[in-house]
């Protein structure tokens, strides 16, 4: 079922309720993977972006054995070792004999009740470790390896920054490394369920789905928040997005300088300019004055946060390409939150949110193509999805999918408004495209915002 936590509001005298929705497929890998410490023990990794709802899947209802979880903060591994302590004699019933001060000899606990009684293991922030001690890991292998086929304990470990968790887990100079039984790389909800969310709190409307996707970009911590507040159209998101107290105006700040750390600033000076539409990297380092080659390629491989983005069916080694962030609301906040942060400390709410209204249509604009290639992708009909141009941005097809098994091409322009879209001038500037299609049926499909209810599955 879902990402989000269970949460209860009291307002005017009716309790709102958010759901739990659609992780069915993580549940039920975790739900084999508990099966199978019958047997021996076995590992569980889940990384995704910081809110995307890690922590409420692991404390999920997959299992019927005791589930210990441990949360990692940043504080001495003594004091860690007493919170431990005391959720183990509260869930084992066992009570722990003498002092235990290090992790190591929890862990070696853990594992010797793990011999003659199944245990679920969730460690969340797994990453944390590094900066308690970071020969944790070692230990963990070591008592891992040497009891692993005797034992009956499910680990789960959970991390959100995801450079550190790839570390641990898929360089091969890591002690972990090759230890994971399973793996859940967790996602976004996708726009099928965020149309569900709306409509079960009576706010669906294609206007307020697009918005809604634009500011959650289904990461299930802000739905949960907008739920909470009963924010669902763009002016009462904006509303609380925007002011005194919000949660959100520190958000990108805390997601990132810690995965980023000294060089933070340089960071988020692309990640502003990508989300102001400096998207390729002449552009970028024309503004930056400096080559930003290692930055672009850590943001994309180490830290996952923007993608790179070629024309379709363009050979691997093509030059042309662009560069987006991965993350809807991490595109809003450098684009309104951070590039304005002087008016921010300024506490001139007022004044930033006539600029987001004002500028909000255009940014509107690129999130709705976004939006339909992410249904189109739902549809698990296409090989391939994605746009086109040509150099200079000459001739940019908004989305091109291709079927290979059918020998079928979709080409689509994508406009707010129905009035702004042209088939004719669609067909003209994609002739040069289709020449690498022979033998495809070409279909071609004009689509603006009153056209996303087609896309969505019929339930």
């Amino acid at each position: 079922m879902t990402t989000t936590v269970i949460i209860t509001q009291v307002i005017t005298m009716q309790v709102i309720i958010m759901k739990f929705y659609n992780r069915e497929n993580e549940l039920k890998l975790l739900a084999e993977a508990d099966r199978s410490k019958q047997n021996h023990s076995v590992m569980t990794m889940i990384l995704g972006r910081r809110r995307v709802g890690k922590t409420a899947l692991s404390l999920q209802n997959y299992t019927n054995d005791p589930k210990l979880y441990f949360f990692i903060s940043r504080k001495s591994e003594t004091l860690l070792c007493e919170e431990f302590i005391e959720e183990i004699e509260t869930k084992l019933d066992r009570k722990v004999i003498g002092s235990i001060t290090t992790f190591e000899d929890i862990f070696s606990f853990v594992i010797e009740i793990a011999k003659s009684k199944k245990i679920t293991l969730i460690i969340d922030e797994f990453q944390e470790f590094y900066k308690i001690n970071a020969s944790i890991y070692s230990s963990i292998q070591k008592i891992w390896d040497l009891n692993k086929a005797s034992t009956h304990l499910h680990f789960i470990a959970c991390g959100s920054i995801y450079s550190l968790m790839k570390k641990i887990y898929e360089d091969q100079k890591e002690p972990l490394f090759g230890r994971a039984d399973y793996k859940i790389n967790l996602k976004p909800l996708n726009v099928s369920v965020i149309k569900q969310v709306l409509s079960d709190y009576d706010h669906y409307s294609s206007k307020n789905l697009l918005d809604f996707y634009i500011l959650t970009g289904g990461i299930a911590k802000y739905i949960e928040l907008f739920v909470l507040y009963q924010s669902f159209d763009l002016e009462t998101m904006i509303e609380r997005i925007v002011s005194q107290n919000s949660l959100f105006l520190d958000e990108g700040r805390n997601r990132l300088i810690e995965e980023f750390g000294k060089e933070y600033a340089t960071y988020f000076s692309v990640l502003s300019l990508i989300a102001s539409s400096k998207t390729s990297k002449p552009a970028i380092e024309s503004i930056i004055g400096k080559n930003i080659s290692g930055h672009l390629f850590r943001l994309e491989h180490d830290y996952n946060i923007i993608k790179s983005i070629k024309p379709i069916n363009s050979k691997p080694n093509a030059k042309l390409q662009k560069y987006q962030i991965e993350d809807n609301f991490l595109n809003f906040w450098f684009r309104f939150i951070y590039k304005y942060q002087s008016i921010i400390e300024a506490e001139n709410y007022t004044r930033l949110k006539t600029i987001i209204f004002r500028d909000f249509d255009t940014f509107r604009g690129k999130f709705l193509e976004k939006l339909f290639i992410d249904l189109l992708k739902e549809k698990q009909k296409y090989t391939k999805i994605g746009s086109w141009w040509q150099k200079g941005n000459k001739n940019e097809i908004d989305i091109v999918a291709i079927d290979d098994i059918d020998k079928e091409l979709l080409i689509c322009e994508v406009k707010l408004s129905k009035s702004r879209l042209n088939k004719n001038k669609l067909i003209l500037k994609s002739s040069a495209l289709i020449e690498q299609f022979s033998g495809y049926t070409v279909k071609y499909q004009l689509l603006s915002i009153d056209d996303i209810e087609i896309f969505l599955p019929v339930k």
